[in-house]
């Protein structure tokens, strides 16, 4: 037990890059470790990071085709795997034409989706803003009226309270010329 652990820390050789361990991932976790301790034992060092691959595009068909060939007899040996491959490969670009078209088809067919929903969100909004809105006209149109009430009604009883205290003082007089000056203690 002893010997693998000196073996597993052997340090590199004397030439080598600063006399590290030689330390090897038995597992993927330690070996994803291992590449991020390496990333940061120089910071200012940039990482590279790898751009993603292209997409496979098959070849473009020949524009034009000298040599015509078929799989018929009096062809030589060799030319029917020629003409296997020029099928092969015309079959491999219809094929991708075709996945092509349809990846492109529903790919609108999602944009057009979310559009609509879009659209019927958009509506389902307005309509409720709409809503709103005129509930908020009519609290208000509510809160005049009731506004305009209590100024209406504390002008009529600030004018009923005027002719009111008319109209008593009116009957006191009415009622005291009525009423003999002995009853009401005057002489």
């Amino acid at each position: 037990m002893a010997a693998h652990e000196q073996k597993n820390n052997k340090t590199a050789k004397p030439g080598g890059k600063g006399g590290q361990p030689l330390v090897i991932a038995k597992t993927a976790a330690e070996e994803q470790r291992l590449k991020l301790e390496r990333l940061m034992r120089n910071p200012d060092k940039p990482a590279t990071i790898p751009d993603r691959p292209k997409e496979w595009n098959p070849r473009a068909p020949p524009e034009f085709v000298r040599d015509v060939m078929g799989s018929s007899a009096g062809a030589g040996s060799g030319e029917f795997h020629v003409y296997r491959h020029l099928r092969r490969r015309e079959y491999q670009r219809q094929d991708f034409l075709d996945k092509m078209s349809v990846k492109q088809n529903k790919e609108q067919a999602y944009l057009d989706k979310v559009e609509q929903n879009q659209r019927e969100a958009e509506e389902r909004t307005e309509k409720r803003r709409k809503k709103r809105e005129k509930r908020k006209q009519k609290m208000l149109m509510a809160k005049k009226a009731k506004q305009e009430d209590q100024q209406n009604g504390d002008a009529e009883k600030s004018s009923d309270s005027s002719e009111d205290e008319k109209e008593d003082e009116q009957k006191e007089a009415d009622d005291d010329a009525e009423v003999p000056s002995f009853i009401m203690g005057k002489k």
